[in-house]
């Protein structure tokens, strides 16, 4: 991303925390997504468009909000409630930042390039059957086509995606909220809010409105590129040049600097960044540390590389509230067992 691409970028989101004259200037632009997105809601209801049910419980994470809220977070830890319930779970997704644009699996020797990095990260943590397609319908079809006795899908985004039938919604915030609460390009809803859904969580420190709440903190391991691990205390005891590629890398490097370690340098890249087009200069004697989700293409070219995986646990009375939703939604399906 340029200079100036970036200076638009962050214009614009600070523009969306509040009303001031930009976002009332770009206020009459919203109003078109907002019809469209109104009219779009009708033509699926009415049946002008066609939705699709697949022979499995659907369980949608998504936003409403533009950008990273905690999605992918989420997804790993669904997945792993789920395969401890003794369900097979599949996930799906669209793979955003790939170069390819067909339906794929994806597989541990799968690029990031190729599949998307949040697709990457949730199959190599997780090991479950992962597809993605930019119809998420394809990635489905394609993935019970592929494991047959996968149970529950669980969908990586796709709040929008009203082609695919779900059976539960959940709605992820950081803490941004709703922001200025004004839709694209005024404010950073892609669709109204409030509007219903299952389930809320809260992944920031700071709710803006009511909902179950997680808990997140870097684990105290790190990991490299080579498989091999580092405590703590060793990280603590050097100093270290930070990137991260996601959408509030500032984040990361707050979480870095609260368990103790000497970040002399940080690098901030966009989104889903593609490392193949070069790192900034990194001076001697500092090492080099990211986030899981950046490891997975940093390890490419900087093996030596060490990723702090993030640890994220909701709330029990999310999982309680999960858990007889899941079970009214296996229940109505004859084909499917409960547990």
């Amino acid at each position: 991303m340029t200079r100036s691409g970036m200076g638009l970028s962050t214009r614009l989101l600070q523009a969306w925390q509040r009303r001031g004259p930009l976002a009332w200037a770009l206020w009459p632009v919203s109003l078109v997504l907002g019809a469209l997105v109104a009219l779009r809601r009708i033509g699926y209801r009415q049946g002008w468009f066609a939705s699709h049910r697949v022979p499995a419980v659907v369980i949608v994470v998504g936003n409403v909000v533009a950008g990273g809220a905690g999605k992918t977070p989420t997804v790993l830890a669904l997945v792993q409630w789920l395969q401890q319930r003794g369900l097979s779970v599949g996930v799906i997704s669209r793979g955003h930042g790939r170069q390819t644009h067909d339906c794929r699996e994806v597989t541990a020797d799968s690029q990031a390039h190729e599949v998307g990095d949040e697709p990457l990260l949730i199959q190599r943590r997780s090991g479950v059957a992962v597809f993605v397609a930019r119809q998420r319908v394809l990635a489905a079809q394609a993935l019970l086509s592929r494991h047959p006795d996968t149970e529950v899908i669980v969908c990586d985004d796709g709040l929008q995606h009203l082609a695919l039938q779900r059976d539960i919604e959940l709605c992820v915030f950081d803490d941004r909220g709703v922001g200025n609460g004004f839709l694209q390009p005024a404010g950073p809803l892609r669709e109204p809010w409030p509007r219903p859904v299952d389930l809320v969580l809260h992944t920031g420190d700071h709710p803006a409105f009511a909902g179950y709440r997680a808990h997140r903190q870097l684990a105290l391991v790190a990991h490299n590129g080579h498989g091999e691990t580092c405590a703590l205390d060793a990280l603590r005891a050097r100093s270290w040049h930070a990137l991260a590629g996601i959408a509030h890398p500032e984040r990361f490097f707050e979480m870095l600097r609260g368990l103790g370690l000497d970040v002399q340098q940080t690098t901030a890249l966009p989104d889903h960044h593609d490392f193949r087009v070069g790192l900034p200069h990194r001076p001697a004697g500092l090492g080099l540390i990211c986030t899981e989700k950046d490891a997975h293409k940093l390890w490419a070219l900087h093996p030596e590389a060490w990723a702090l995986p993030l640890l994220f646990e909701p709330e029990p009375a999310f999982w309680a509230d999960l858990r007889q939703r899941l079970d009214a939604a296996l229940s109505s399906r004859p084909s499917l067992r409960t547990s």
